[in-house]
């Protein structure tokens, strides 16, 4: 999958710039269609995801190593700040905070949902 980079419009729209990413849209167009601007909750990730076609596994899973991860996923990871999302595709991880890289951002808890286009 080619995934476009989309840095978070503002510090609690991480979860709208994943989305945006995986269905290659933007995060304003995200804020519209959950009429939420703020901090999305898994429900809502669920929601999106599968109403635009993309599969997303029921249960969580703990990771520690990109190693353990699939293909393509949705993370939610706890950093030093807050819970967070991110995405993962490929050997790479697009984070709508820190950027393009090529392992985890620092976090103490990491889980992962599996998605597939």
């Amino acid at each position: 999958m080619d995934i476009k980079y989309i840095h978070e419009p503002t510090d609690l729209q991480c979860g709208q710039a994943v989305l945006a990413m995986v269905l290659g849209t933007t995060p304003e167009h995200i804020c519209r269609l959950l009429d939420n601007d703020r901090e999305t909750d898994l429900k809502e990730m669920k929601h999106i995801f599968r109403t635009h076609g993309v599969f997303i596994s029921d249960q969580r899973k703990q990771v520690q190593s990109k190693e353990g991860l699939p293909p393509l996923a949705l993370l939610s990871l706890e950093t030093p700040r807050c819970w967070h999302w991110s995405l993962y595709c490929d050997g790479m991880f697009y984070d709508p905070e820190h950027g393009v890289m090529d392992d985890f951002p620092q976090s103490a808890r990491k889980y992962y949902w599996e998605l597939r286009v």
